[in-house]
Parts: C-alpha cells; sequence; structure tokens
C-alpha cells in the first residue's frame, strides 16, 4: 500500500496535474483529489467508457486488451490506466 501512495504522490507532484481517482470493480473512487461529487461523476462516466473500449479491443481480437486509454479536450486530458479490478485515472490540464 506504501508503494501505491508513494506512486500516486509522484503522478500528483507532475506540473498540469488536476487530480487522480483510484476506481474498484464497482465504479466506487475509492481515493481521490477530486471532491466527492465530481470524483463519483468522473468514476461512473470513465468505468462505462472504459468497457466499452475494452470490448471494442476484444471485438477486433479477441487474444488482445486494452492497457490504456488516452483522452483527449479542449480543456482536460483524462489518462486512464485499467488493472485488475481497479482503474487509475488521471486528469490534466493540456497546455502545461
Amino acid at each position: 500500500m506504501a508503494e501505491v501512495e508513494e506512486t500516486l504522490k509522484r503522478i500528483e507532484s507532475h506540473k498540469g496535474i488536476i487530480a487522480t481517482i483510484v476506481i474498484n470493480a464497482e465504479g466506487i473512487p475509492i481515493r481521490t483529489t477530486f471532491d466527492n461529487s465530481t470524483a463519483v461523476q468522473y468514476a461512473a462516466l470513465l468505468q462505462q467508457l472504459v468497457m466499452k473500449a475494452r470490448s471494442t479491443v476484444r471485438d477486433i481480437d479477441p487474444e488482445n486488451d486494452l492497457t490504456f486509454l488516452r483522452i483527449r479536450s479542449k480543456k482536460h486530458e483524462i489518462m486512464v490506466a485499467p488493472d485488475n479490478g481497479y482503474l487509475l485515472v488521471v486528469v490534466q490540464n493540456p497546455c502545461e
């Protein structure tokens, strides 16, 4: 657990990072630097998007799997790293 905390602190120290969220398999944010309502909104929407992206990757090649998802908008860049039972979400300002 200390290794996870250390990794998250290292990520959060990078320039332009707005927030990080760790989401469990049920779609509940278990650690976040966002306020609770924003974290819950991101968690619900991103979990659905990751499931669809993973399904798409597997439809194209059943032996493949989603390892990273990056979404860039005018305001933010959202990076999602799915792992066994968890999603790591990093939101950053793409201009920094």
